[in-house]
C-alpha cells in the first residue's frame, strides 16, 4: 500500500491541492461570518476574544501548505508531470552548446576573448611595473622587456580582423551554419516523433533517487534530445577552431626561446635565497601569462558576430519549440528551471532546497518503518518503536554504585584456595550495576524517543531542583544572596559554549547531554520561580500573617500559587530551549537522536531528510507547547481574569 501511494504521489498531491484550495476559501468564508456575528458581543482586549478560531488555523495551515507546494514545484509536478522531463531535454541542448556560449556575450556581457585581452593586458602592465630591482642583469631586463612586448603584440595580432586566417573564418562560418540548421530543425516542430519504450518505462518524476527521468518521454522532449547530440558535435567543432596567424607563430617561438634562456640562467646561476626567489617568481609570472596566449583561443570580436547571431537565433528557436512549456515553467516552476549536468537532471532554485511535501512524507514513511532489514529506520535504529527493556538496565541507570560503597562492611575477597564467596555487599553492587536479571518490560525505542528521553529527564530534574531553590531565593535573603551570583555566572553563557566541555567530560552518551540540558532548564526554572515568589503582593502576605497563618502555610497557600504562573511559563520556555540545545548537542556528538539524523543529512546534502527532521522537531515542539497550554489552563484558570 505504501509503495503504491509513493509511486502515485503526484496524483495524490493533485487531489490534496484541490482540497487545500477549497479549505482555504471555506475557512475565510466561515471566519468572516463568525467575526461579524461576534463583533457586537466582544470588545478589543478581552482574552476570551482569542479563544476558538479553529477556522483561522485551517486558513493558515492550508495557505502555508499551498505556498510550500508552489515553491517546491509540487503543484507543477501534480498537474504537469511531464514538464520536468521536457525541461531536462532542453537542458541537454543547453549543456551541449554551453562551450560555445561561454565564448560569447551572455551572462558575462563580454566576449571571452575580450575578457582575456583586458585581463592579460592589465597583468602584463602590472608585472612590468613590479619588476624587482637589482636582481636581473641589463641584458636579462631587456629579455624580460621583450617578453612583455611580445605578449602585448600577440594580443594585438589576435585582435586584428585582418590577421584572421581564412581557415578559421571558414570554420566559424561552418559552426554558425550548423547552429542555424539546429534552429531550423527546432522550428520544424516535433510532429511524428515518438519516445522509446525504454523511456516510457521510466519511473515518474520524483519517485526514485534520480528525481527527473533523463530519457525523453514526450514528442517535444524527443525533439530536444535529438538536436542536443547535434549541438554537442557543433560545440566540439568550435572548440577546435584556432586563430593562429603566421606572424603570431614566429613571435611565439621567439618568446619561448627568451623564457627558456631566463629559466636556464636562474637554474645555473648562484644567487642568494632572496634574489633567487625574486627571479624565479618574476619569470614564472611572465611565463604564466604567455601560456595563456600561445594557444590561439583569442579571436577578433567581429569574427565571432556570426556565431553570436546564430546562438541568438538558436535561443529564439528553443523558446518557440518549448511552446506551452514556457508558460508552465514561468507560472508553476519558479526558479532557474532544470539543469542537465553529466548524467542527471536537477531542479534549480527553491525546488532544489525545498522538497515537495509528498516527498517529505515518503521519506518520513521510510524512516518510520520499524523493519530495519527492509530499509526502515536510520543507521540501524528505528525512528520510533518499542523494545523489550531489561529492568536491570533501569536499575543501573537510577542507582549510583556509590550508594553501595557507603554501606558498612567491605566487599568480598578470594580465599586461599582461589574460590570467591560473595557477601551481601557484593550482591547489592551487582544489583546496582544491573547484573541481576529482573525481567523485561516493553519500552519505547528509536531516534525520537532518545531525544524525548533526554529532554524529559533533564527537564524533570531541572524543575525538581530549580523550583524550590527559586522559591526560597524569592523569600530568603540568604538564599538569594548566596545562590544568585552562582546562577547568574553561568546563566548568560550560551548552552552550546558549555557543550564541548561537558561532552568531553561525560562523553557522547546520554549523561553528558542530560547534564547539559539540566543546566539550561535549571537556570530558567530558578529565575521563573524566584520572579513569581518575589512578585507576591505584600498585602496578601500581611493579611495571611494577621489571620495567624504560619510561614509554611503562607509559602504553600499564598506564595506558591502566586508563583505558579511564572513557574509554568518558565517550564514552557525551558522545554523550547532544551529542545533546541539538545538537537545542537546531538549534532556535535551522538549516534542517535533527531539532531544526529539532521547532522548526517547535512553532510550529504539530503534536503528531504533535513526537512523531515525539521518537521519532526517542529511537531514535537508544538505537542510540548500544547501540553503546557493545557496544563496552564487547568492549574491556573484564574490567570488573566483578575
Amino acid at each position: 500500500m505504501l509503495n503504491w501511494l509513493s509511486y502515485h504521489r503526484a496524483d495524490i498531491t493533485a487531489v490534496v491541492i484541490i482540497g487545500l484550495v477549497l479549505a482555504f476559501i471555506w475557512s475565510i468564508y466561515v471566519g468572516r461570518k463568525e467575526t461579524a456575528a461576534r463583533e457586537t458581543d466582544e470588545v478589543f482586549g478581552d482574552p476570551e476574544r482569542t479563544k476558538g478560531g479553529w477556522y483561522w488555523a485551517v486558513c493558515g495551515i492550508s495557505a502555508l501548505l499551498l505556498v510550500w507546494m508552489y515553491f517546491s514545484w509540487g503543484m507543477g509536478r501534480a498537474y504537469f508531470p511531464q514538464a520536468a522531463n521536457e525541461l531536462c531535454q532542453v537542458g541537454k541542448l543547453n549543456e551541449a552548446v554551453s562551450p560555445i556560449k561561454a565564448n560569447l556575450p551572455g551572462s558575462s556581457r563580454y566576449y571571452k576573448s575580450t575578457d582575456l585581452v583586458v585581463r592579460n593586458t592589465q597583468q602584463l602592465e602590472t608585472l612590468k611595473s613590479n619588476m624587482p630591482a637589482g636582481v636581473f642583469t641589463s641584458a636579462e631586463e631587456a629579455k624580460l622587456s621583450a617578453i612583455h612586448g611580445n605578449s602585448l603584440a600577440l594580443l594585438a595580432i589576435y585582435s586584428d580582423p585582418a590577421n584572421l586566417s581564412s581557415e578559421a573564418e571558414t570554420q566559424l562560418a561552418a559552426v554558425a551554419g550548423q547552429l542555424d540548421a539546429i534552429s531550423a530543425r527546432l522550428d520544424a516542430g516535433h510532429d511524428g516523433l515518438v519516445p522509446t519504450q525504454e523511456a516510457l518505462d521510466q519511473p515518474p518524476w520524483g519517485v526514485t533517487d534520480d528525481e527527473i527521468p533523463v530519457l525523453a518521454t514526450t514528442a517535444r522532449g524527443v525533439l530536444f534530445d535529438m538536436v542536443s547530440a547535434d549541438g554537442a558535435a557543433v560545440a566540439e567543432a568550435f572548440s577546435k577552431v584556432r586563430n593562429m596567424p603566421s606572424s603570431a607563430t614566429s613571435l611565439i617561438e621567439q618568446t619561448k626561446a627568451e623564457i627558456a634562456s631566463l629559466k636556464e640562467a636562474n637554474k645555473a646561476g648562484s644567487f642568494d635565497e632572496v634574489t633567487a626567489k625574486a627571479r624565479n617568481n618574476h619569470v614564472k609570472a611572465a611565463e604564466r601569462i604567455f601560456r595563456r596566449l600561445d594557444d590561439g583561443v583569442i579571436f577578433p570580436a567581429d569574427s565571432l558576430i556570426i556565431v553570436n547571431n546564430a546562438i541568438d537565433n538558436l535561443d529564439r528557436s528553443i523558446s518557440g519549440a518549448k511552446g506551452s512549456l514556457r508558460v508552465v515553467q514561468a507560472v508553476f516552476l519558479p526558479g532557474q528551471g532544470v539543469v542537465k549536468s553529466r548524467t542527471i537532471c536537477t531542479e534549480q532554485g527553491s525546488a532544489r532546497w525545498l522538497p515537495k511535501p509528498a516527498d517529505v512524507i515518503a521519506t518520513f514513511a521510510k524512516l518510520a518503518n520499524p523493519d530495519i532489514d527492509a530499509g526502515g529506520g536510520y543507521k540501524g535504529t528505528t525512528l520510533l518503536w518499542w523494545k523489550w527493556l531489561a529492568i536491570s538496565d533501569v536499575v543501573d541507570f537510577l542507582i549510583p554504585d556509590g550508594l553501595v560503597d557507603m554501606l558498612p562492611g567491605s566487599y568480598g575477597a578470594h580465599g586461599a584456595d582461589g574460590s570467591f564467596q560473595a557477601n551481601y555487599k557484593d550482591g547489592l553492587l551487582a544489583f546496582a550495576q544491573g547484573e541481576v536479571s529482573l525481567g523485561y518490560i516493553p519500552w519505547l525505542d528509536g531516534h525520537i524517543w532518545d531525544s524525548l528521553f533526554r529532554v524529559l529527564v533533564a527537564l524533570s530534574i531541572g524543575i525538581l531542583l530549580g523550583v524550590p531553590l527559586g522559591i526560597y531565593m524569592g523569600v530568603s535573603r540568604f538564599f538569594k544572596s548566596f545562590f544568585d551570583p552562582l546562577i547568574e555566572l553561568y546563566r548568560p553563557v550560551p548552552p552550546l559554549a558549555w557543550a564541548p566541555l561537558i561532552l568531553t567530560i561525560f562523553g557522547i552518551q546520554d549523561d553528558g547531554k542530560i547534564f547539559l540540558l539540566f543546566m539550561v532548564a535549571f537556570a530558567i526554572m530558578v529565575i521563573s520561580a524566584r520572579t513569581g515568589a518575589s512578585g507576591t503582593q505584600l498585602s496578601k502576605i500581611r493579611a495571611s500573617h494577621s489571620l495567624g497563618a504560619s510561614n509554611r502555610q503562607i509559602l504553600r497557600n499564598v506564595i506558591l500559587p502566586n508563583a505558579l504562573p511564572e513557574i509554568l511559563t518558565g517550564a514552557r520556555i525551558a522545554i523550547g530551549v532544551c529542545w533546541g540545545t539538545l538537537v545542537a548537542a546531538e549534532m556535535l556528538a551522538g549516534t542517535t537522536g533527531i539532531g544526529f539524523i539532521e547532522n548526517v543529512a547535512r553532510t550529504v546534502s539530503d534536503y528531504e531528510l533535513i526537512w523531515v527532521t525539521i518537521l519532526i522537531m517542529g511537531l514535537l515542539g508544538l505537542a510540548f507547547d500544547m501540553f503546557m497550554r493545557f496544563l496552564i489552563a487547568k492549574l491556573i484558570p484564574w490567570r488573566g481574569k483578575g
